[in-house]
């Protein structure tokens, strides 16, 4: 084992609690070095970036009835590990994502679909999350940060980030294409824009409100599509925003809202791909499958990346072409955030700063 610091006996966590659907600071007891069993590590957490899955994964430890620290967009100092063959070292710069764990021997760990793996652990839904000072975590599946980037501005890419990275390399677009993101103004969905124009593509921005248009197009947006304005016409202005009229190529659909899925899938040109990111939970999206198949359209799904996406979406991070604007709130505004965001208030991406 190695140690880098002096570990404390406890730390402040954000616990949830099933009884009450709300989350409390609480001070609970820190893991020590003799307590990590071989290939783990422990992470003093710095920030950690508030994602839209985290309300998903209160509402999954309230169905499950136990307590539960959520956060899956951890970054900070690597403090002590169990792993003599892991090549960090003790004082890395480290990023805690969704996925803790896998078996890295079956089919789909082997192909790179570690989300896929039937054994795969995930912080804040099998164990705990990044919403506490000190965090356990499995060295195959730390994320190095590179030495040039904020670890502010690194959280929101360990989950939002790859995932629309993914999405994006998931759609089947080129440079040149035209992609729409419903949800823009949310944290994935401006994260979005962004490796959308590092890509080379042009974006319409699909959501709703003059604060999100304007954070949208400071982000890179070419169209601007407001759905409460538009209304029925939601479908016929996103095609409408396409220089042949044809609609997008593809469809990045981040919003967390069902009813946003529909036009997105409609408003495609044929042979046009929608890839499912937002997690709108219990909808079950109505696909007309006759005209889907006349007009060869394709649904696919984006659920976070694997380790060396994540390493990618990082590194394009690094260069400065991917900055999400955010905001930094300390650990006890964590259930105002979660408020906010069910509120649809929420603009932008926060990150809990867990030790103001």
């Amino acid at each position: 084992m190695t140690l880098h610091e002096t570990i404390p006996k406890t730390h402040l966590a954000a616990v949830y609690s099933p009884d009450t659907g709300r989350t409390t600071i609480e001070t609970i007891p820190t893991p020590q070095q003799k307590d990590l069993a071989p290939g783990q590590a422990l992470v003093r957490v710095l920030y950690s970036g508030v994602c839209g899955s985290d309300i998903n994964l209160n509402a999954a430890a309230k169905a499950a009835k136990r307590e539960m620290v959520v956060g899956h967009e951890g970054t900070g100092i690597l403090v002590a590990l169990n792993d003599p063959l892991c090549r960090l070292a003790p004082g890395a710069k480290v990023g805690v994502k969704y996925i803790a764990d896998t078996c890295n021997q079956c089919d789909f760990c082997l192909k790179g679909n570690d989300m896929l793996c039937p054994e795969m652990k995930a912080h804040g839904r099998h164990v705990p999350g990044t919403f506490q000072q000190y965090v356990i975590a499995y060295t195959s599946q730390l994320a190095p940060l590179p030495d040039r980037m904020s670890l502010i501005h690194a959280a929101p890419i360990l989950c939002g980030g790859v995932t629309v990275y993914k999405a994006l390399r998931d759609g089947g677009v080129e440079p040149g294409d035209w992609v729409s993101i419903p949800g823009a103004g949310g944290g994935c969905g401006l994260l979005a824009i962004q490796y959308a124009k590092y890509f080379g593509l042009n974006t319409i921005a699909v959501d709703t409100g003059g604060d999100k248009e304007h954070l949208s197009m400071a982000q890179g947006a070419d169209k601007w599509v407001d759905f409460e304005l538009t209304g029925d016409d939601l479908v016929k202005e996103v095609k409408s925003a396409t220089p042949d009229g044809f609609g997008p190529h593809a469809s990045i659909i981040c919003s967390p809202r069902g009813e946003a899925y529909p036009p997105a899938l409609a408003s495609l040109r044929p042979g046009g791909t929608a890839v499912l990111v937002g997690l709108p939970e219990g909808y079950a999206l109505p696909v007309d499958v006759c005209l889907s198949i006349r007009e060869k359209k394709h649904v696919k799904a984006c659920f976070v990346g694997n380790r060396q996406e994540a390493v990618d979406a990082l590194r394009i991070a690094a260069t400065g072409a991917v900055r999400c604007p955010v905001a930094v709130r300390p650990l006890g505004d964590l259930q105002a955030v979660y408020d906010e965001m069910l509120a649809g208030t929420l603009f932008g991406r926060v990150v809990i700063d867990l030790w103001a």
